[in-house]
């Protein structure tokens, strides 16, 4: 790993409250101090915690972390303010949540701070109170989640005010959590997007369904939004965040002391209303928060924020009683805006590509999560196959994925096989460890960083030594974690997983070029030793699929055969057919035809079906070898139905029972930057060298820009077709290199060097 320089030194004590017992869950801390600021200017404020805490200065609202890490390898995080000279109050309120989640494991709580003007820490004199209001576990959001928030403000004193009284408070005690050596975190902090809302709908409602705690999200679904016979017994209002989002909701209300305020989440809508339940949690699900107004004036907000397109809010109190003085979220996002771009003379594909750019920064926080509203997890399977390379072509910014896969190498099992879900989670997955070589290596093609190259390099040894103790004359044995290869996967008979083997294989075969560039010759040829005896395994199965009686193809299936087509397990006259067999594969299965079968949850398995996810493997094959305009029908087809009903972000899997925010069914998007602009960063070639290959279909025109990693402009892109040809031109703000493919360099690779601007014309069949 990157050693820490003096200024990242981070020696802050690991602090909590006294007040706190050892068996406590969902309970919320405050800790508060003033700090003397010796001259106007910028305070970096240090902040690390084991749960969810949220920080204010003088009042504001300005931080909130930690940024997840295990616990070996804790990061801080470093948030800068410009300050006056003077007192100032600092407030951080810590969720300790008691349990494992998704984001992170169960570490015991703590907060460590330090702030620093001019290079110099100040001191901070530490109190802290548990804050009563919030009552604690009242039910958790889903088994992958925390709690939702129970909250009587009335209980809670108005502790960030500056002329606080906190001398009855409790003083803070260091406490030792067995943390290794923190060092700064690798990636920006996410960014909060404060975004005003206007209601879509708006009513009265009275309760018709049990006590308040009987079952918190069926009690607030089953209320009546238009009662007719019983009184009103408040407002509620709905509200269309455009798409789904990581928010929280921010409303300032003016109510009677004693109102009661609800907000609930959903990815959509049900019977037209907000169901506050999340689908696939695997247990009780419950999205939503409870609050008890103080009186007056008041703002409603969650401390850590929660997922969803849609929002509802019912306030107990009449119309006369309740009064919206102001409606908004504020988004936690890593990205802004897409710094690349595709505009072609297909809006419907245009839309398509923006929505795998809308998805991911969806599910971009302080990682790349697999899903913002119901778990936020950081699984491997999101970066190392689809995540990166949507990121690549949208954004300048891909620490998020070293980050990751830094991560998933951190949190190896004993073993060595990297983690598939980090740091919170801790699962492993066969196919994720393999995928996490490729992903390493193509890292490095992304942005040229070689030290990560160095750095990882023994975790993929002795993550591939995993693989190989548990490999015999057959394959991969399946005890050695969950052979993930897609939903609604069926496996081939036989004591190996034949989609597992081939994964492992191109990690041999990127292990080969590691070990290459980093001029480890020995190790390059024993993984190309490795990777020749494992070929003749995964051959042998082949040759007895084709020798055997019957369609070879069907029994080889989809998945193995776009993994073996990728692969080049076949001859020329084998390849073909295997690239028709993946073409009527496709065209048998929803949504290309309405009466195939439908991946209706994960145990749904069967040989009749696609999923977005896996068009990241089969669909190259595809468009490399003369296919792009099947694979420009497949992309309106198919996640042209994932876009009905008004939906912004990608479904899961083509069906609407799943999660409706998942950027990994987002391969349309890097697939139409990279073979419609033709740009693919190969900067292990060199500094700011570009693999240049068309495939337009009968598409006339696309423009477009591809963001260049560590710069802030990024290469303007665009070609147009007429009888003569396709007429390309590029305009790049820093000078590059370019490698013409063969096709459109008459014949031969070719190298071009570029100032500023690059203009061409090639055969439009060399393009196509």
């Amino acid at each position: 790993m990157p050693s820490a320089t003096v200024d990242d030194v981070f020696s802050a004590p690991c602090l909590w409250c006294p007040e706190a017992k050892p068996d406590d869950q969902d309970r919320y801390f405050a800790f508060r101090a003033t700090l003397d600021i010796p001259t106007t200017g910028p305070v970096r404020f240090r902040l690390l915690g084991a749960d969810s805490f949220v920080g204010w200065i003088d009042g504001r609202r300005f931080c909130e972390g930690p940024a997840r890490f295990p616990k070996a390898f804790p990061e801080f995080s470093t948030f800068v303010e410009n300050l006056s000279a003077g007192r100032h109050t600092l407030g951080v309120v810590v969720h300790h949540l008691g349990v494992s989640t998704r984001l992170l494991e169960g570490i015991d709580p703590f907060l460590a701070c330090t702030v620093l003007c001019n290079g110099v820490e100040l001191p901070a004199n530490w109190k802290c109170r548990r804050l009563p209001g919030f009552a604690p576990a009242v039910r958790r959001i889903n088994p992958q989640l925390g709690f939702i928030e129970w909250c009587d403000t009335r209980q809670n004193p108005e502790w960030l005010a500056a002329g606080f009284d906190d001398r009855d408070w409790s003083q803070s005690v260091a406490v030792e959590r067995g943390l290794g050596p923190a060092r700064p975190v690798t990636s920006a902090n996410p960014r909060s997007l404060d975004r005003r809302l206007k209601p879509m709908a708006s009513g009265i409602f009275t309760e018709t369904f049990g006590y308040e705690r009987d079952d918190i999200p069926a009690r607030f679904f089953l209320r009546d939004l238009a009662p007719a016979d019983l009184p009103a017994q408040g407002v509620w209002r709905r509200y269309d965040l455009g798409r789904v989002r990581l928010m929280r909701p921010r409303f300032k209300l003016d109510l009677p002391a004693g109102a009661v305020v609800e907000f609930a989440y959903a990815e959509a809508l049900l019977q037209g209303r907000v169901p506050p339940w999340i689908t696939l949690s695997g247990g009780d699900s419950c999205n939503l928060d409870h609050y008890v107004a103080r009186g007056g004036p008041q703002e409603f907000s969650p401390l850590t924020p929660r997922g969803g397109r849609f929002l509802e809010i019912h306030v107990f109190a009449s119309g006369s009683q309740a009064t919206f003085l102001e409606e908004g979220i504020v988004e936690r996002a890593y990205y802004g805006p897409a710094e690349g771009a595709l505009q072609t003379d297909d809006p419907l594909l245009d839309r398509i590509w923006l929505t795998g750019v809308e998805t991911h920064r969806a599910c971009a926080e302080d990682a790349i999560t697999d899903n913002p509203t119901r778990e936020r997890g950081q699984w491997a399977g999101d970066v190392v196959t689809v995540g990166m390379d949507i990121a690549a072509a949208a954004f300048s910014d891909l620490r998020l994925c070293r980050r990751s896969l830094v991560q998933s190498a951190q949190c190896a099992r004993a073993d060595g096989l990297v983690s598939g879900l980090c740091p919170g989670g801790g699962a492993y997955l066969t196919t994720y460890a393999a995928q996490w070589v490729n992903a390493c290596v193509h890292y490095w093609k992304l942005t040229g960083d070689r030290a990560h190259l160095e750095a990882m390099f023994p975790f993929a040894e002795r993550n591939l030594e995993a693989f190989a103790r548990k490999t015999s004359a057959h394959g991969i044995q399946d005890d050695l974690g969950w052979g993930f290869v897609d939903w609604g996967y069926v496996r081939n008979p036989g004591p190996s997983d034949m989609g597992v083997n081939l994964h492992h294989l191109a990690a041999l075969r990127s292990m080969v070029g590691w070990g290459e560039t980093l001029g480890r010759g020995g190790r390059a040829e024993f993984y190309r030793g490795a990777a020749e005896g494992f070929s003749r395994i995964i051959a042998r199965y082949f040759a007895e699929e084709f020798s055997a009686a019957g369609e070879a193809w069907t029994r080889i299936g989809y998945h193995r055969a776009a993994l073996g087509l990728r692969l080049g397990f076949f001859d020329p006259q084998q390849a073909a057919a295997g690239r028709v067999y993946l073409k009527e594969h496709m065209r048998r299965c929803f949504p290309n035809r309405a009466d195939a079968p439908r991946l209706s949850d994960p145990a749904a398995n069967n040989p009749q079906l696609i999923t977005p996810y896996f068009g990241h493997f089969a669909l190259p094959e595809l468009i490399e070898n003369g296919e792009m305009d099947f694979v420009l029908d497949q992309y309106r087809t198919c996640w042209g139905w994932s876009l009905g009903a008004d939906r912004t972000t990608w479904l899961e899997v083509f069906d609407t029972r799943w999660s409706h925010c998942h950027q990994w069914a987002g391969c349309p998007t890097w697939q139409l930057s990279r073979y419609l602009l033709g740009l693919q960063p190969r900067f292990d070639l060199g500094p700011m060298h570009f693999a240049v290959s068309l495939a337009t279909g009968s598409l006339a025109r696309a423009k477009g820009s591809r963001p260049i990693p560590g710069l802030e402009e990024g290469i303007q892109i665009g070609w147009t077709k007429d009888s003569a040809g396709l007429h390309y031109h590029l305009e790049t703000p820093v000078p590059l290199t370019l490698h013409l493919d063969s096709r459109i360099a008459g014949g031969k690779s070719e190298l071009v060097a570029v100032e500023r601007t690059y203009s061409a014309t090639w055969p439009g069949s060399a393009c196509s």
